[in-house]
């Protein structure tokens, strides 16, 4: 490092420099703590999907951990200059996926969500090259639309995991009932009465407050935890890899749709916490570098990547945007990631606390799509695009088979019959591209 590199407490306000370390690491333990449940719980979530081993299961949270870590780090320290933002940003496994995911793990298997994941990949890497041209197909009407169904579809499996998991032997009882409306209590608690490190953490703290109550209560087994292994490095295609046309353009169109949600985010960033907008090789960049993560994280078992919303909104608030802040928290996630007991451990996680940890996170999703939809007034364009497209989307998938009936191949109710997100995203660009423009909008 030469002279010339600031230090002090200025620096955490700067791309680049190393703070001071009582500012470095709890500024960047602040981001592991509102990113860590993000991380996992998506793992937990489709590895129960599939019915995955717990070892399998233990696999997938691990590679979450390090592929979030090494997604963030791309981001940080672009290679080539191409691949990566440059920008202070968290990236790792998302909710925004799994609505899709879910739909084509109880359809086929895990292996198919893997293929169908590296075509994603390979269409977020086409989206970051041309973003400068395709980003008009998605204005916050359009993005918020999608944003909206996604929050939408995700409440059914927060309510099953809430009365303790369907198929599970604590399904529907009193005791899963009691301990998610504890965690979720605490959660809405922190979020609405608290500050800082308690307010950013209210979720993880809810989970904690829920697992050492549902251990008192006999739902918790950690049996498993004390035969797994201290360090163990991700193992190269632990799973078989297939690929099923119909699922690869069903998680294609839901990998642009978190592009869009991606230039979102770093505008976000750069907005709140360097006062200007993404330059357009920095848009490409983190798009490229979204789609390069998820091809990568199928060969190893990992799921679709995106940027933490959470995240930005915590660079909006204290503007710290010092890349070694998010290093630090990239790296506590990697040592995480290496150690399988740490995995192990968060699979014994109850799922009636995770239930009632996300239930929280899934309608916030739901209220940034509603925000993103008001914002400039609610018209009846508007109500016309939301309102079709939604009810298209969430219809078609509450009506099982309603597209497999004869005359229609099997591919059809593949990609457009078992997730919401995909018939409400290829509505809300028909009807925004067809139904007249508001007179503000031609402006």
């Amino acid at each position: 490092m030469d002279k010339t590199t600031p230090r002090g407490s200025d620096v955490v306000f700067q791309w680049r420099g190393i703070p001071q370390a009582g500012q470095l690491i709890p500024l960047g333990l602040q981001h592991v703590v509102a990113a860590v449940v993000g991380i996992i719980t998506p793992a937990i979530l489709i590895a129960n999907t599939c019915g995955l081993s717990e070892a399998d299961k233990i696999l997938m949270i691990q590679v979450s951990l390090v592929l979030t870590a090494l997604a963030t780090l791309l981001q940080l320290f672009p290679i080539f200059g191409r691949i990566g933002a440059g920008l202070p940003v968290i990236m790792g496994i998302s909710f925004a996926y799994i609505p899709t995911l879910q739909a084509i793990g109880a359809e086929f298997d895990l292996a198919t969500i893997l293929g169908a994941e590296i075509v994603g990949g390979i269409v977020a890497i086409v989206f970051g090259i041309f973003v400068k041209w395709i980003r008009p197909l998605f204005p916050p009407l359009v993005t918020g639309t999608v944003i909206f169904t996604i929050g939408l579809s995700l409440y059914p499996t927060a309510v099953k995991y809430m009365a303790g998991g369907a198929g599970t032997e604590w399904f529907g009882n009193v005791k899963s009932w009691v301990v998610a409306l504890i965690t979720l209590a605490v959660v809405v608690i922190l979020s609405n009465f608290t500050k800082g490190i308690f307010k950013l953490g209210a979720i993880l703290i809810g989970m904690i407050v829920g697992y050492i109550i549902a251990y008192f209560l006999g739902i918790v087994d950690l049996s498993g935890v004390g035969s797994s292994a201290w360090f163990a490095l991700p193992r190269f295609m632990p799973f078989e890899i297939k690929f099923v046309p119909a699922a690869c353009v069903s998680l294609g169109i839901v990998y642009v749709v978190n592009a869009v949600q991606t230039i979102g985010d770093l505008s976000s960033t750069t907005m709140g916490g360097m006062d200007r907008m993404p330059t357009n090789r920095e848009l490409s960049g983190g798009i490229v570098g979204q789609g390069v993560m998820s091809i990568l994280g199928a060969f190893f078992g990992g799921l679709p990547a995106a940027t933490y919303s959470q995240n930005v909104g915590i660079v909006t608030v204290n503007k710290v945007i010092n890349r070694a802040v998010f290093a630090l928290a990239a790296l506590i996630l990697l040592v995480a990631g290496l150690v399988p007991k740490f995995a192990s451990l968060l699979t014994t996680i109850p799922q009636c606390v995770i239930g009632g940890a996300t239930i929280s996170v899934f309608a916030t999703i739901t209220m940034t799509g509603i925000r993103m939809i008001t914002e400039g007034g609610f018209t009846p364009r508007k109500s016309s695009v939301v309102g079709l497209s939604v009810a298209l989307g969430v219809g078609i998938t509450q009506v099982s088979g309603c597209l497999s009936g004869e005359g229609f191949p099997a591919w059809v109710n593949t990609v457009f019959g078992s997730s919401s997100v995909v018939v409400a995203t290829l509505m809300a660009i028909l009807l925004n591209l067809l139904l007249p423009k508001d007179p503000d909008e031609k402006k």
